[in-house]
């Protein structure tokens, strides 16, 4: 017999039923996520224990060479794969990632997941133990920091096997105050049950 979880069973009712268990179109819910991207991720974006945090990884990351962020992604895929590590640990304990976790756990279950990401796309804070450590090969960091200081990103509704709904990454380019200049992104998976 298949059981649902009950977020995903009210999800597909919500959605009316056997049309709903077609994956959602991003059109349906595109206005909602341009409202989260507003009014949940921006503020996060602004923060100013954010901005710092991300300040100064980009100073600690200003001198790193290619290979070395590419080892460093690879020294963080061998402790997530481990479980732990001292890069991980770091990371999730930093207190940027505090933060995130704050506005997560405050959040209703709207915010599935969030991330921050420095001018080199190595994670500077984060809610859950992403994957990866190097996000600039994925289009969350392309289209937002490297796309310059407006840039925003609704990504494709995916389903999330751990959580059992269906989320939209939600992305966008973080501005240092007193410049006006990129400095990082920020991303953050959207429940779409929850909205």
């Amino acid at each position: 017999m298949l059981t649902l979880r009950p977020a995903l069973l009210l999800f597909l009712l919500t959605w009316g039923g056997a049309a709903a268990a077609a994956e959602p179109r991003l059109e349906e819910f595109r206005p909602r996520l341009e409202r989260v991207l507003q009014e949940t991720v921006a503020p996060l974006a602004r923060d100013p224990a954010v901005v710092t945090a991300i300040r100064r990884q980009n100073e600690a990351h200003a001198g790193l060479s290619d290979t070395a962020v590419l080892d460093l992604d690879k020294r963080w895929r061998a402790e997530v794969q481990a479980g732990s590590g001292a890069l991980v640990r770091s990371l999730l304990e930093a207190p940027v990632s505090k933060l995130l976790k704050e506005r997560q756990a405050g959040s209703l279950g709207l915010i599935a997941e969030a991330f921050v990401m420095d001018a080199r796309g190595l994670n500077v804070g984060q809610t859950n133990i992403t994957s990866d450590y190097f996000q600039a090969d994925e289009a969350k960091w392309q289209k937002t920091y490297a796309a310059g200081p407006a840039a925003t990103l609704i990504d494709a509704i995916a389903f999330d096997e751990s959580a059992g709904t269906y989320v939209s990454q939600v992305s966008m380019c973080i501005v240092d105050p007193d410049t006006g200049r990129p400095i990082g992104a920020i991303t953050v998976a959207v429940d779409l049950a929850k909205i």
